[in-house]
């Protein structure tokens, strides 16, 4: 099929109406998710989205997008942009139709896309209603045509006008700027740039030969992402700092109007990392094409195994949580956006029950061939998975040997914790204190009621690279399991989970920053849940006691501590003492400035970028020496050194 006749098919009768604006302003979290900074960053995504469904449709190269310092989020593309032609039925242009009603798109006439990341107009309509201002201009045919909305609701009737407002030069397509409404997005109207960079970032590999680039005009920064290697370069990206077991498995499948690739790894760590999409979308709970590809590499593996290892490994098989360590793999489904199926109005988990069948047996068939032809490296994936059902059966051993005694039992709770009276888990607060002095102090100066106080003694296991039951058999550990009384493992039961503010307390030195580090380490490996949840807190004690006679300030950097100073009256002798361990203060002034809700500062800790954040863990925290000493070359001079 040519450009040309796809261009003659997408026009004016390509849309179809399906439902007016009127609920997304009144409940806009069933459409965005949510009305925090994430929503800003969904809405976005949507218009961005558009866009690429233009280069899914192989009329779209260029995909740039603009962060301005008035707050206005703005996207260009060079695809064919929005037909402007009047639609007879409707008496209105195919563009305000578009951006004004909640249902309406190229995207429910199969013969406009065939492959698209979300329902088009759907995604702008949306975007428009939530917007204090959203401009949309379009290129078709030589001419320029524009149209201004105000919170969804059209300033004027589509126009062709002489020039651009909004500076757009490419030779077709469609310019959208908007501005998140406050009444909306009350916590915030800003973009998390971070955030919009991964995401840019991880379409641009699933897109071939699209340039994307991103002007953050409030920074001035420029970003620019080009990749022509698909998902063979997510995965060597994702690989990144580990060491890989085999050569890349990559497997390419079409059937009908489904096509199938996935790129397969295992590396030398402990860990999964399996991310999945559809039509450029992030699935990231899963859904039916990845329950296929489990499904598929376990049975695959098991067969192999049963021919190579006959009766070594007697009747046992291996099972899915086997199968998952060290593995980095990539799913990405394309199919007709008519028949996707999402649960959820965020598309973050696939439906479509005919899509699980097709990966399985596409990559089942594949798998089976595959190791068959590459002996080496079948045999190589099939004693890490055998060293891994070894480990997972001590740990179940091990894990089964702590909980039977009870976990949740007032009993069988560890003998240093000293637990609060309150029951109900959303009032109750657990410090994680470094040392017996320091743990001593938070006891004595902690409000009994809600707070409860957990004593760590020295450098607790690094978890990075510990299977569960070296994890279970290191006491600090095993104790801070039973104290939070929700499992471990495949069983862990989040809902029993006995303090919803979990807070980690070191010292402000080099030590404090390693025990912090090993104990996040923990969280993130072994339950991610709790930093998920939002549960996970850093203690941030006072680094400086400023005192002038009997009046005493407290300075939390050294910046509030030359404020502090400076503002005295330079006649009176000033004394500033430099805590470097909790111990330092007495149970009052521990209370009075690192554990007393009304005066404390909590740090939360987020997952803002989980492949990132995988990568900084087993950079840091793993056994690959070279990753780390590039790491800490590069950053030395940036270290702040407290001598």
């Amino acid at each position: 099929m040519t450009n040309q006749k796809n261009t003659s098919q997408y026009g004016a009768e390509s849309i179809v109406v399906l439902e007016g604006l009127e609920p997304v302003r009144k409940r806009p979290a069933m459409y965005i998710g949510t009305t925090s900074q994430y929503g800003v960053n969904h809405c976005l995504n949507e218009i961005v989205d558009n866009a690429i469904d233009e280069a899914l449709a192989g009329f779209c190269r260029n995909i740039h997008i603009f962060i301005e310092p008035n707050n206005y989020l703005t996207v260009f593309d060079d695809g064919r942009g929005v037909p402007v032609e009047i639609i007879p039925k409707y008496k209105t242009s195919a563009l305000e139709i578009v951006m004004t009603k909640l249902h309406a798109g190229g995207k429910f006439n199969v013969g406009a896309y065939k492959v698209s990341g979300g329902l088009h107009g759907v995604g702008a309509s949306v975007v428009n209603a939530l917007s204090e201002h959203y401009i949309i201009e379009v290129k078709r045919q030589g001419k320029l045509y524009r149209q201004e909305y105000k919170k969804g609701v059209p300033q004027y009737k589509v126009k062709q006008v002489s020039s651009s407002l909004l500076g757009f030069d490419f030779k077709n397509g469609t310019a959208v700027s908007f501005l998140p409404d406050k009444e909306i997005f009350r916590e915030t109207v800003e973009i998390n740039f971070n955030t919009l960079k991964k995401q840019i970032k991880e379409r641009s590999y699933l897109i071939n030969n699209v340039y994307f680039k991103i002007f953050n005009k409030k920074s001035n920064e420029k970003v620019a992402f080009y990749f022509d290697g698909g998902i063979m370069s997510l995965l060597a990206d994702l690989n990144r700092g580990k060491k890989v077991s085999h050569p890349p498995i990559y497997i390419k499948k079409q059937a009908e109007d489904k096509e199938l690739e996935v790129a397969i790894q295992y590396n030398n760590s402990i860990n999964e990392n399996v991310h999945s999409f559809v039509n450029v979308i992030n699935t990231q709970e899963g859904g039916t094409h990845l329950t296929g590809f489990r499904t598929a590499l376990t049975k695959a593996i098991n067969n192999y195994a049963k021919k190579e290892l006959g009766e070594k490994n007697g009747n046992e098989t291996f099972t899915g949580e086997d199968v998952k360590e060290g593995l980095t793999a990539i799913v990405y489904v394309k199919m007709p956006s008519t028949n996707l199926q999402f649960e959820g109005q965020t598309k973050t988990k696939l439906g479509n029950s005919e899509v699980q069948t097709f990966v399985q047996q596409a990559v089942f068939e594949y798998l089976e061939n595959h190791f068959e032809e590459n002996p080496k490296n079948a045999r190589v994936v099939l004693e890490k998975i055998y060293l891994a059902q070894k480990a997972r059966l001590a740990a179940k051993a091990a894990k089964e040997a702590v909980l039977r005694k009870g976990a949740l039992e007032g009993a069988s709770l560890p003998g240093k914790l000293a637990d609060c009276q309150e029951k109900d888990p959303a009032l109750s607060e657990l410090f994680m204190v470094e040392g017996n002095s320091a743990g001593g102090t938070a006891k004595q100066g902690r409000n009994r009621k809600f707070q409860a106080i957990l004593p760590l003694r020295g450098k607790i296991l690094n978890t990075e690279k510990a299977y569960l039951d070296k994890v279970l058999a290191f006491k600090e550990i095993k104790d801070l399991v039973v104290a939070l009384g929700m499992g471990i493992g495949e069983t862990i039961d989040y809902l029993k989970l006995r303090y919803h503010k979990i807070i980690i307390m070191t010292d402000a030195d080099v030590d404090g920053e390693h025990i912090r580090t090993l104990i996040l380490t923990f969280f993130y490996r072994h339950m991610p849940q709790i930093i998920e949840k939002g549960h996970l807190f850093i203690a941030q004690p006072p680094l400086y006691k400023v005192q002038m006679g009997k009046k005493i300030q407290y300075a939390y950097t050294d910046e509030e501590k030359d404020k502090i100073v400076g503002s005295q009256d330079r006649t009176n002798t000033v004394n500033i003492q430099r805590y470097k361990g909790l111990g330092e203060m007495n149970p009052e002034q521990l209370w009075e400035t690192t554990m007393n809700p009304d005066n404390r500062v909590l740090k939360q800790v987020a997952i803002a970028d989980g492949q990132d954040a995988d990568y900084v863990f087993t950079m840091l925290m793993g056994e690959e020496v070279p990753p780390r000493k590039k790491f800490i070359i590069t950053h030395a001079k940036l270290a702040t050194l407290d001598i």
